[in-house]
């Protein structure tokens, strides 16, 4: 298991092939997201009933998805956490075994008229690299897979469709997997918000 630090490092350059994302110090771009700390909604219904949606993507690192989704116009709030495995409540070192099944993931809470569902995708297709397979540049194991956890039909079409269209565009095979959302585990304090605590946040590229 890596330690923070090495983490850190590795994971601002996993996105390979990503475009128009990248760190920026906090001084030089403003963040729509809100203040660090708040926590987003975690459940579909509470979600619609606030007026709200929720998605949910592993990419790489969750520090880097985090970071990017922050700063994309119409998200409210984001967390970071694991989902898609077998044992309840992991911790952190747990998942960095592989033996979970879960994936570092990062929970987006949005509001839709201001930010399609579509959009989000787009977005996270962007700041990752769709085609490598259990892996994001140096990082490497099942929990840092490409992978787009549904909550309605209509995202799963959407997501389906999106991801047809990035390997047309790419002539490539998407790696993403797209499947049903599962329970969400919260990730440990100090993994939320990493960078922005740090004064780095991401750029988004429309």
């Amino acid at each position: 298991m890596k330690s923070p630090a090495i983490i850190g490092i590795v994971c601002a350059a996993a996105a390979i092939g990503a475009t128009a994302i990248g760190l920026q110090n906090r001084s030089q771009v403003s963040a729509g997201v809100g203040k660090v700390g708040i926590q987003p909604i975690d459940s579909w219904d509470e979600a619609k009933k606030a007026g709200r949606e929720i998605a949910v993507f592993g990419g790489g690192c969750f520090w880097c998805t985090e970071r990017d989704f922050r700063v994309v116009p119409g998200v409210t709030s984001t967390s970071v956490g694991y989902m898609g495995g077998h044992v309840k409540n992991p911790t952190y070192k747990q998942v960095c075994t592989t033996d979970t099944g879960h994936a570092e993931v990062t929970l987006v809470e949005f509001d839709p008229n201001v930010i399609s569902y579509e959009k989000i995708v787009d977005a996270f297709f962007k700041m990752h690299d769709p085609t490598q397979w259990n892996r994001q540049g140096p990082d490497i194991g099942s929990q840092y897979r490409s992978v787009i956890f549904w909550y309605s039909e209509d995202q799963r079409k959407v997501a389906e469709d999106l991801k047809k269209k990035v390997g047309s565009k790419l002539n490539a095979t998407i790696a993403t997997q797209i499947v049903k959302a599962e329970p969400y585990y919260w990730a440990e304090k100090y993994h939320q918000q990493y960078y922005e605590k740090r004064g780095y946040i991401g750029k988004y590229g429309g």
